[in-house]
């Protein structure tokens, strides 16, 4: 149960901060760091892998990559720019997004969790 919610989450881990677009949020993102109520966790330990990716598209649909797994899902930028809504399953989970610039993203859910991610060209 412990790692779907995390997965949904990761799914839903996709931001759009402060001043910038869900324009920019488009492409291949790869989780670098996360934490779980403050402390780093290990992403090859939790997932079997360091290849853990969210790709997003233009038309709000994004996949959550996991090794060989993928998962599909609906992302929703608020407004204001300040949440990612990422819905995976049923469950919508909105993230604030607490940076978006320069390649790099950081997310967090509730205070619980802190995704970090880099842009990937490929």
């Amino acid at each position: 149960m412990r790692t779907t919610l995390l997965t949904l989450f990761l799914c839903v881990t996709c931001l759009t901060a402060k001043g910038q677009t869900a324009k920019e949020l488009i492409g291949k993102w790869q989780l670098v760091r996360y934490t779980h109520n403050g402390q780093e966790k290990d992403i090859k330990d939790f997932f079997k892998t360091d290849q853990v990716y969210q790709v997003f598209y233009e038309n709000g649909k994004f996949e959550s990559l996991i090794g060989d797994e993928v998962h599909k899902g609906k992302w929703k930028m608020s407004k204001d720019n300040q949440y990612l809504t990422l819905t995976s399953t049923l469950i919508p989970i909105k993230l604030h997004i607490d940076l978006f610039k320069d390649g790099k993203r950081i997310t967090s859910y509730e205070s619980i969790w802190t995704f970090e991610h880099k842009k990937i060209n490929d």
